[in-house]
Order: C-alpha cells, then sequence, then structure tokens
C-alpha cells in the first residue's frame, strides 16, 4: 500500500474543496431521515403504483449516466440498488444551475453518498425508478471504488483478490454486496440458537475474557499483563470452567455465545480468534446432549436454508435427525485395523510411525490417539456423525465411561470430515478431576505447550458439589462454513487475522 495520492484521489480532494467554497458541506452533520429502501420500493411498487410518492431514500453512487439536462443515477443501500431519474431544471429550480452543472455533474462521483427526495415511477424501459426532487450530499469518497463492469452477464475487473478482500472488508462489502448474505445468515444462525435455548428456559450468561488461568481446553494461549494487579493474564481458550462454576451454584442450563483466542495455526478452518458457543445443563448425560445438539442443528439448517439439505462443496449433506453414531474405538478400528483400548502408550507411538502419522516424544497416549483419527478417520465422515467414548486419556474433563474402563463419555460431531462439536458428560468427581489435571501438568513437563493448567479454584467448586451435567460446545464459524458453503474461515469472519500490510513511502516500507 502506497502513502502517495493517486492522480483520482488528488481530483477527489480538490472537488470536495470546491463544494466548501461553494457553501456545500461535503460531510454534513444534520439528521437525513429515511422513509424507504431499494428492495422494498423495487418489491411493493411493481404491484400498487401509489406508494411511495414522497420518498426519501440514501445510498451510494454506483454508477450514472449524464444527459444533458437530465441524468440516470443507481445508487446502493444497505439492501440492494435502484435508478435515479434526475433531472436539472427540478432539482435546481428558482436558483442558478450551479447545483446540477458544477456539483452534480463535475465534483460527485462513483463513491460518494447522496440523499434523495422524489416519487416513484416506471420508465419507458419498463425499470422501476426514483424521480428526484432534491438531492443532499451526504459523504464524498475521496478514494475510488474499484468499479465492477458487467455486460452480457460476464463481470469485468471484479474485486476478487482474497487478500484485498479481507483486508479491506468495508470495500468488499460495497463492490460485492451478495458478500452481505454470508454474515446476514451468520447473524441469523445465532439467534435461532439462542431462540431455541431460550425457548427452552436456559439463561444466557458472560464470563471473563481475561483469565488468570487459561482453562477449558487443551489449547497454547495468549499471555498479557495487568499492570494494576501486576500479574500475568490469559486471554480465554474456552468458558467450560466458568459455566460449569455457574452450574455448581445451582443454575439447570447456562450457555454462552464467546469470542475464544488459541495462540496456534492459521488455515482455511481456524482462525486465533473465533466465536464459539458452550450450553450445559444439569441433570443430563452426553446421551441426552447428543439429541439436543442434533434438534439444534436441524432448527439452524431449516432456518437459514428452509430444508434440512445443503450443498457443502460437490456434496449434498442432509442435516435432518437422527444422526449416525460410531464410537472412536470402532471407527479405529474400521480405517486402521489397530485397537487403540488394549495398546499401550509406546505401542500407539510405534504405530503411529509405522502408518507415518509425524508424531513426537511430547505427545502423550491420548494426543496419539487424537493423531491417528484426525490422519485415518475424520476426513471418511461426510453427513452427521457423532463420534463417541473417547479414551480417558484424550478427555481430561469428562467423566469416566460408566461400563467400559479406560474410555469417557464424551462425543464429537463431525460433518463434511470435519469436527463441528464437542460434548461430555461432565466430570464431577473433584478428586478425579484434580488427578486428570495433574496428569495435564506432567505433559506441560514433557513439552506438551497445548496440555490444560491445573485450576484449584475451579476443583475447588467442584468439592462443594456439581450435579451430573452435560455440556456440549460448537464452533459457529464452522457451522457458518457449512450452512452457507463456504470454504474458508475468512469468509464469515469480517475481519480475519493477518499479517501486518506494507506501507511504502520514499523508498522505504514500513508495517502498519
Amino acid at each position: 500500500m502506497s502513502t502517495e495520492l493517486s492522480e483520482q484521489e488528488v481530483l477527489r480532494r480538490q472537488a470536495a474543496d470546491q463544494m466548501r467554497e461553494l457553501g456545500i458541506n461535503p460531510y454534513p452533520a444534520p439528521l437525513y431521515e429515511i422513509n424507504a429502501h431499494s428492495k422494498e420500493i423495487l418489491e411493493k411498487y411493481p404491484e400498487d403504483n401509489t406508494l411511495f410518492q414522497e420518498v426519501s431514500i440514501a445510498g451510494r453512487i454506483m454508477s450514472r449516466r449524464i444527459m444533458g439536462a437530465a441524468s440516470f443515477v443507481v445508487i446502493q443501500d444497505s439492501v440492494g440498488k435502484i435508478q435515479l431519474y434526475i433531472k436539472r431544471d427540478e432539482i435546481c429550480e428558482g436558483e442558478d444551475k450551479t447545483m446540477y452543472n458544477t456539483v452534480f455533474k463535475k465534483l460527485l462521483d462513483i463513491g460518494d453518498i447522496i440523499g434523495v427526495k422524489g416519487y416513484v415511477f416506471v420508465t419507458q424501459m419498463g425499470e422501476t425508478s426514483i424521480h428526484v426532487k432534491e438531492l443532499t450530499v451526504l459523504s464524498k469518497s475521496i478514494r475510488p471504488l474499484p468499479i465492477v463492469k458487467e455486460k452480457d452477464g460476464v463481470i469485468y475487473d471484479a474485486f476478487t483478490n482474497p487478500e484485498q478482500r479481507y483486508r479491506q472488508r468495508y470495500l468488499d462489502l460495497v463492490v460485492n454486496p451478495e458478500v452481505r448474505e454470508v454474515f446476514i445468515k451468520r447473524t441469523k444462525i445465532i439467534n435461532t440458537i439462542r431462540n431455541f435455548f431460550n425457548e427452552k428456559g436456559y439463561l444466557e450468561v458472560e464470563t471473563p475474557v481475561l483469565q488468570p488461568i487459561p482453562g477449558g481446553a487443551a489449547a497454547r494461549p495468549f499471555i498479557t499483563h495487568h499492570n494494576t494487579l501486576d500479574i500475568p493474564l490469559y486471554l480465554r481458550v474456552a468458558n467450560e470452567l466458568y459455566l460449569k462454576r455457574l452450574i455448581v451454584g445451582g443454575f439447570d442450563g447456562v450457555y454462552e455465545f464467546s469470542r475464544n483466542f488459541r495462540n496456534e495455526g492459521m488455515d482455511r478452518t481456524h482462525n486465533p480468534e473465533f466465536t464459539c458457543m458452550e450450553i450445559y445443563v444439569a441433570y443430563t448425560d452426553y446421551f441426552w446432549m447428543m439429541e439436543l445438539t442434533e434438534e439444534m442443528i436441524e432448527r439452524v439448517a431449516l432456518a437459514i436454508n428452509g430444508t434440512t439439505k445443503a450443498m457443502i462443496g460437490d456434496k449434498e449433506i442432509d442435516f435432518k435427525r437422527p444422526y449416525k453414531r460410531v464410537s472412536m474405538r470402532d471407527s479405529i478400528m474400521e480405517h486402521t485395523g489397530y485397537d487403540i483400548l488394549t495398546m499401550s502408550e509406546k505401542e500407539l507411538f510405534e504405530a503411529c510411525k509405522a502408518m507415518k502419522i509425524d508424531v513426537d516424544n511430547t505427545m502423550g497416549k491420548g494426543k496419539l490417539i487424537d493423531e491417528i483419527f484426525g490422519e485415518k478417520c475424520e476426513h471418511h465422515y461426510i453427513q452427521p456423525t457423532f463420534i463417541y467414548d473417547y479414551p480417558k486419556e484424550m478427555s481430561p474433563l469428562t467423566k469416566a465411561h460408566r461400563e467400559t474402563e479406560g474410555l469417557t463419555e464424551r462425543f464429537e460431531l463431525f460433518l463434511n470430515g470435519k469436527e463441528l462439536a464437542n460434548a461430555y458428560s461432565e466430570l464431577n468427581d473433584p478428586i478425579d478431576q484434580l488427578e486428570r489435571l495433574q496428569h495435564q501438568l506432567h505433559l506441560q513437563e514433557r513439552g506438551d505447550d497445548e496440555a490444560m493448567f491445573i485450576d484449584h479454584d475451579f476443583v475447588r467448586a467442584l468439592e462443594y458439589g456439581m450435579p451430573p451435567t452435560s455440556g456440549m460446545g460448537i464452533g459457529i464459524d464452522r457451522l457458518t462454513m457449512f450452512m452457507t458453503n463456504t470454504p474458508s474461515i475468512q469468509d464469515v469472519l469480517f475481519f480475519p487475522q493477518m499479517k501486518p500490510e506494507k506501507v511504502a513511502d520514499n523508498n522505504t516500507q514500513e508495517e502498519v
């Protein structure tokens, strides 16, 4: 990015100055009242031409055709585009022609934001348009838009460079308005889940983002420092332990949409800052949570797409419940031939080597099994599938299996070969919990920088008694990707994390 002004930018700045000289503020302060939007005009007027006879609308100029004393302009508001018909003698009635000849014809540009008042009519070409009686400059654009041209259904000069789109999302939303639909659907997904839980009587809560111990997930945290308290603090990797404290406190069901932060890799499905929804319900178990999860996912699919079926890439996915259930032991046995329940850590390590899975000596038994499943199994699960009964070493916060030694009551929901949700029958035995966390500390000492910390206050909370509880977490970003058939997480985040942009100035470069 250069700090030098282009010729177009110089001309636009000069145009703003000339407006001021003419007594026109290019950035006026007063309220501009709007009583209609483009979409409702285009939908309703053809059926009732008595509507919108005193319309006030605002938007950004996207194209214009000046033809002597009259012009056609297309403006874009928050929901679409509409054509304006502007006649010089009408917007300048009783004045000289300065407003039209100088301001409109010479000083206004594509990208400028204007407000217009007038009435709706249909042109001889059959296009619903606004006949402008009054025009107000609301904001001068001093940097030109990348103009996207379309002819005979072919788009030219499209603003498609991913890096530019992610860095300048504001520009992406202007010139690629279809991008907005993904984010509108994202909000609808969140609201659908929220309404689903509220109908069941669960309480939406908030828990700390800055935490003295990064608990609730095996992840590498971001660390900061609180000056007044003179202590290190961590950005939240998960909100699980705080939500379970609230179950100890007597709430039957709590949930939270949380921003979580993990100082780990970035790719098409991972961003260091992401949104997760977690819910905990007392007096339930992981089988009950499976049913709640598939009911919730089916509800979201119907709300977003009007059907339980959706395309993800070239695959048709059906979100209609019930979902297939496969134990992790059976899955790994099917796809590798190994029975993980009978294998020692050393045997698992050797098996990984034999299958050419990249492992190292810092990995304990749980992580080795996780690598095997990730490399050899998960990509097989395209339709929604619950993988359940995880080995104890993989699940330090999960209740031990009620029947099988060495397993826990945990499931993950897989879809299109990726994990979407993670859930447990929550471990509520404080003695067992402390032992599990102490084992995590041992893994830290071996070099596992994603192993959990010991949260002694959480253990103390369990010592007061937590009822049998099931909990579930689901990644909102990934769910949005699936529901909108979007291949990259960067396309469902308004502002994904990126490297600093380089600025060229006087033959030097610096980061911004």
